[in-house]
């Protein structure tokens, strides 16, 4: 989930750069300087330092020559690491394009987004970084139809963040009614993204409305994601499952050796012997069994 997820938000942005600079404005009431076009640039900030260093996205404002880039993180967990890189990437920045720099960090969780918040500390008298920081609670929730066809990205992200909550059906709504404007290979996309995360209620609404019984997701991208999720969820389905039987042949094979033996099993034993899925611990009682003398016993430690 965690990979498909970066992959999508810097996808979003690099379709439509100019989210970038919308968020700076709409979120954070960020002045921008006058451009005349928004421009991807190289993500990799390491010419102008000796270490490699690599953003997600670099998004320039330019007006006849940069006059502002935006370095776009996604951060999805802590990474103390990036308290060093961050200050990096904006000094390297700054020095490439020769105009200011700014970083805008994407979160989809507000711990995260409290944490990569926090003041960094470079040691210099006055010189302290603090990064913009977009969490869930910060994404505008997009509801209105001619938001969403203005900027189908944003109502993308919108649907990501807020997706789960009680305006999911309204914004999903508006988002597929705004992919409909767009380039086959990206209302496709866009279509199973607003419904990857969707709460079920309004998922089931909405295929109800599209007369499917269950929507399929068209986009390569989505579907590869979910058949690795689907795939990882049976590899581990096997390896729980071959854990569940050797516990209970262990658990078996414990009260063969008791009755064996003559000692009487009372329920609440064979039910706690049964319901054990401790592998060492039915080993601890499978050696036990074989010297008691009362199957009471069993299970005390001496």
């Amino acid at each position: 989930m965690s990979s498909l997820l970066h992959e999508v938000l810097v996808l979003l942005f690099r379709n439509r750069p100019d989210l970038a600079p919308e968020l700076l404005r709409r979120v954070f009431s960020v002045d921008l300087p006058p451009f005349s076009e928004v421009q991807i640039a190289s993500a990799d900030l390491s010419e102008a330092v000796p270490r490699e260093q690599r953003a997600d996205l670099i998004v320039l404002l330019v007006d006849g020559k940069p006059v502002l880039a935006i370095i776009l993180e996604i951060q999805l967990t802590r990474d103390p690491e990036k308290h060093t890189s961050w200050p990096g990437y904006l000094i390297s920045a700054r020095a490439r394009y020769n105009c200011p720099a700014y970083l805008l960090v994407l979160c989809t969780d507000e711990a995260v987004a409290r944490w990569c918040a926090k003041p960094i500390e470079l040691g210099h008298p006055g010189f302290v970084l603090r990064p913009l920081v977009l969490g869930p609670n910060a994404v505008p929730i997009v509801t209105e139809p001619e938001q969403a066809a203005a900027m189908p990205e944003l109502s993308v992200l919108s649907a990501i963040a807020h997706g789960k909550g009680e305006h999911g059906f309204a914004i999903a709504v508006a988002a597929l009614a705004a992919a409909r404007g767009l380039d086959v290979e990206r209302a496709t996309l866009y279509d199973d993204l607003v419904l990857f995360w969707l709460n079920e209620a309004a998922r089931s609404k909405l295929e109800e409305l599209m007369e499917r019984e269950r929507y399929e997701y068209q986009s390569d991208i989505v579907r590869r994601h979910v058949a690795q999720g689907r795939a990882e969820g049976r590899v581990e389905g096997r390896v729980e499952g071959r854990a569940e039987g050797r516990s209970e042949a262990k658990a078996q094979d414990i009260l063969t050796v008791l009755e064996a033996r003559g000692l009487p099993v009372s329920q609440e034993l064979r039910k706690r012997i049964l319901e054990c899925t401790d592998l060492t611990k039915l080993d601890q009682w499978l050696r036990r069994a074989v010297v008691v003398a009362d199957s009471n016993d069993l299970l005390h430690e001496h």
